[in-house]
């Protein structure tokens, strides 16, 4: 014992600077884990404290406040020459948003004959409510001359105090509500009158000047023409390029500068093929603006060498024995490539897809050079109508002075985050499912 700790003291003399570097190594070893530590803690705290704010500011925009009132669809409104057999367009032209004052008013108790305070009731319900009770006559006629309760939106303002989002302390000339309106909201409140309800309208309305009639409908229908058109047409394509370059071409100048170029549009910001959409699509081949077939072929031009770079890495990583195994066989080259070496790269092609889909979801720069920011209130019935999409819609609505936009903006951000979220979870599910490790 005290032979070897003689030995190990004389080996330390002899060598002291070898120990000092050893523990030199190790110390730097210790402060490189402290520091990734750190970078990660400082990663993580920045996501959550975005997600928390998206969550705390967006959560609110998927419950919509309403007021049940009993509707009284009066013929002198409505149509008081009782002209609507001869001429329809009498029920599109009604003065609609008087039934809705005149229930509102019965609701409250105000005499009819108060002009101030009626004069108060304007901004309490919201504008939609003119839209809304003409489809209802539009659809069904024989509601003229009966009373129906209907659900009306509050206006945006009241929709805010409703949920808890304006201070009602401060004055009333520092707020957008008055003490009147405060009061009729709880009394409204008290009598079960005046709720919130799942708010079906962020995911079905288009695009509106009103926050709380504003919604994504068109957005998302837009995203999905897109999304659509953008896997019909970069997956044929990027796949076929891809096996064209990994199995069939030669090795020479030619094709290393096609690879390099492939590797560089991978790079290159998304702004510029918006650029190239505008310049091409539009303004030479005369495509229209705004038209979702167009904003297809864009995040088409983008999202190829994405998939071109991972179809040709799940290729590559195919073993060489395989194709050497069908070759031995009799097999073709092109049935050595579509028989056996695609399927096996499957899993890696349907991954780079996937991510590649999941990147162009969330593209704003290249479709709005492309015109794709317009105000649409109509649904597209086709790829080539005017349209938005879920990430521009955010754009817009982040633009608006009105903060109950804040709220859809952050609404919409959450269900943008999820699509975006499914998407690469799907790729990697899928990628562990079938995926085989040689």
């Amino acid at each position: 014992m005290t032979d070897i700790s003689m030995d190990t003291m004389a080996r330390a003399v002899a060598h002291p600077r070898r120990d000092i570097g050893l523990k030199g190594r190790y110390a730097a070893e210790r402060r490189f884990r402290i520091y990734g530590a750190v970078a990660i803690s400082v990663g993580l705290a920045f996501l959550a404290i975005m997600l928390i704010t998206i969550v705390s500011k967006g959560y609110t925009a998927f419950w919509q406040t309403t007021v049940t009132l009993p509707i009284n669809f009066d013929e002198k409104v409505i149509d008081p020459s009782n002209k609507r057999a001869t001429d329809p367009s009498v029920l599109i032209k009604a003065n609609y948003p008087k039934l809705a004052e005149n229930a509102l008013v019965a609701k409250l108790g105000i005499n009819p004959d108060d002009k101030p305070m009626i004069q108060k009731l304007k901004g309490f319900l919201s504008e939609g409510a003119r839209v809304q009770l003409r489809n209802i006559v539009a659809a069904d006629p024989s509601v003229i001359g009966t009373t129906r309760n209907v659900d009306i939106l509050a206006a945006a303002n009241l929709d805010s105090a409703f949920k808890g989002q304006i201070d009602l302390s401060v004055e009333e000339a520092r707020r957008k509500v008055s003490d009147q309106q405060i009061a009729w909201m709880d009394k409204l409140k008290a009598d079960g009158a005046m709720a919130e309800h799942f708010n079906t309208g962020l995911f079905t309305y288009g695009a509106s000047s009103r926050p709380e009639t504003s919604g994504m409908g068109v957005a998302i229908i837009g995203s999905f023409y897109m999304m659509v058109i953008v896997l019909l047409l970069a997956l044929p394509i990027g796949v076929a390029a891809s096996i064209y370059l990994e199995e069939f071409a030669k090795k020479n100048r030619l094709t290393d500068l096609i690879e390099v170029n492939i590797n560089n549009l991978a790079a290159v910001p998304s702004i510029v093929f918006g650029l190239l959409g505008l310049a091409v699509f539009i303004n030479f081949l005369g495509m229209p603006r705004s038209a979702a077939f167009v904003g297809g072929l864009v995040l088409t031009l983008m999202t190829l060498p994405t998939i071109i770079i991972a179809t040709r890495a799940a290729l590559a990583a195919v073993p060489p024995s395989i194709r050497s195994a069908a070759l031995g066989l009799g097999a073709s080259k092109m049935q050595m490539v579509f028989h056996h070496i695609l399927p096996l790269a499957a899993p890696g092609i349907l991954t780079g897809t996937i991510i590649g889909l999941a990147r162009a979801l969330g593209e704003t720069a290249p479709l709005l050079l492309i015109g794709m920011v317009a105000f649409v209130a109509d649904y597209p019935k086709t790829p080539f109508d005017p349209a938005t999409a879920l990430p521009v819609q955010i754009y817009m609505w982040a633009n608006e002075a009105e903060r109950a936009f804040v709220e859809r903006m952050s609404g919409a951000i959450i269900i943008l985050l999820v699509f975006l979220m499914a998407m690469n979870i799907t790729a990697i599910v899928l990628r562990r499912r079938f995926e085989r490790r040689w």
